[in-house]
């Protein structure tokens, strides 16, 4: 029992961060219909940043909050100088483009930080907590506690906001939104921006118990789409459950077959969610009437 508690631990630790990755996805898909895959770069970036300014010798909330500020600076400037730019262009070249985005994002953090492995002290402590024979890090709890506080002032945000309810809405029918004054090019500015920080926000937290390094987010990217497209691509309730399911299985695949395949599943169940479940656990079913 107490080694299945273990497992369980990790997985909804690690799942916490593919949880915020899949929000990220969830929130420019909304807002564009494109698939951003520059949302691993956005992980990535949070944590190398707030790693090289602790480092500097900065204190770790400032140096947080600089993180958070430089990965939604970036998914602004992506967003103003590529997406915009392209004007009215297909998903498809879109989706491109932001492939084209993470390579840009992963070079200048190579060339400006190297490539070497990067770490963060804990937020309170290394000591590990005993809770039924598993062994709990503190930071695991800082993981999954910001990541529930964050999830809550999103729902805040789009159920109480003015900005919120415009993305919504924008979100539903982006030409009703446009004929009732609601600026969709702003719309889609703030989602990758909010994408941009909630990329940070995850790489922060994680980066105390995994490190971090230049290339860290290519990997993170792709799970957090998995678990975007596990959930429904467009639902937040959705990302949420598919990042938290796919971490757990993640973990348990470790634990219980090999950690050789630990890396491989998530990618068998793309694949099986693609064939039998497509609109994903929460996704919305395409009805076409004719």
């Amino acid at each position: 029992m107490s080694e299945l508690l273990q497992f369980l631990f990790s997985g909804l630790t690690v799942g916490a961060t593919y949880a915020l990755a899949a929000l990220g996805f969830a929130i420019i898909y909304n807002a564009s219909g494109v698939i951003n895959f520059a949302q691993g770069e956005f992980i990535m970036l949070g944590g190398m940043a707030a790693a090289a300014l602790t480092g500097l010798g900065l204190p770790l909330p400032l140096a947080i909050m600089l993180a958070v500020a430089t990965a939604g600076a970036a998914g602004a400037l992506i967003e103003k100088f590529a997406i915009e730019t392209a004007g009215r262009a297909d998903v498809v070249p879109l989706i491109i483009i932001t492939i084209g985005a993470s390579l840009v994002v992963r070079g200048l953090v190579q060339v400006t930080l190297g490539k070497k492995t990067y770490s963060m002290p804990a937020f309170s402590g290394e000591q590990p907590l005993s809770v039924a024979g598993a062994t709990l890090l503190p930071q695991s709890l800082w993981v999954v506690g910001v990541a529930a506080v964050v999830v809550a002032m999103l729902g805040w945000f789009f159920g109480f906001t003015r900005h919120g309810r415009a993305m919504l809405a924008t979100s539903h029918n982006k030409l009703a939104a446009e004929l009732v004054g609601i600026s969709t090019r702003s719309v889609l500015l703030l989602a990758f921006i909010l994408s941009g920080a909630l990329g940070a926000v995850g790489g922060i937290l994680v980066t105390p118990i995994t490190y971090t390094s230049y290339d860290m987010g290519i990997m993170l990217g792709l799970k957090g789409f998995v678990a975007a497209a596990l959930g429904g691509l467009g639902s937040g309730l959705g990302a949420v459950v598919g990042g938290l399911l796919l971490g757990v299985l993640e973990a348990l695949t470790a634990g219980y077959v090999s950690s050789a395949y630990k890396d491989a599943m998530p990618f068998v169940l793309i694949l099986l969610v693609l064939f039998f479940m497509p609109q994903g656990l929460f996704g919305a079913r395409a009805i076409d009437r004719v």
